[in-house]
């Protein structure tokens, strides 16, 4: 962490207008699958890793494309720390399941906002934008 900004990478997967989302075990909000990058990783290697510890699926390397970065206050956190959210869109092969610290999926629209963490209501806002989502 620098400068009070969790860097994280994150999948944007979308299927009939609705996007993948993930809840862990110690926590309520929904997220992006995803996660923090290790020290000297690329976001591609954080990306192939987090995605297949969470989703127990393999990127297709050829398929991953940039979206956006994305910024907002970490929910949970003390004032002050943000959350970085650098976003990818990309294949992946197998059937995502949740394994680790994933206790569920859940494929959302943009009705369940609210359920989700502050940084992802700024990322489904401007999926619904671009009427990627419903």
């Amino acid at each position: 962490m620098k400068d009070n900004i969790i860097d994280k990478v994150a999948l944007i997967c979308i299927v009939e207008k609705k996007v993948l989302t993930a809840l862990s075990h110690s926590k309520s909000k929904l997220y992006l699958p995803g996660g923090k990058r290790e020290i000297g990783e690329t976001d591609l290697e954080c990306l192939k890793r987090e995605i297949h510890e969470e989703l127990n699926v393999q990127i297709k390397e050829d398929s991953v494309q940039y979206f956006e970065t994305f910024e907002a206050l970490a929910d949970g956190k003390t004032d002050g720390i943000s959350v970085r959210m650098t976003c990818y869109f990309a294949d992946y092969s197998g059937n995502p399941e949740p394994t680790n610290e994933i206790a569920s999926l859940e494929w959302i629209t943009y009705q369940d906002r609210d359920r989700t963490s502050a940084v992802v209501k700024i990322i489904l806002d401007k999926l619904n934008a671009l009427k990627l989502i419903h």
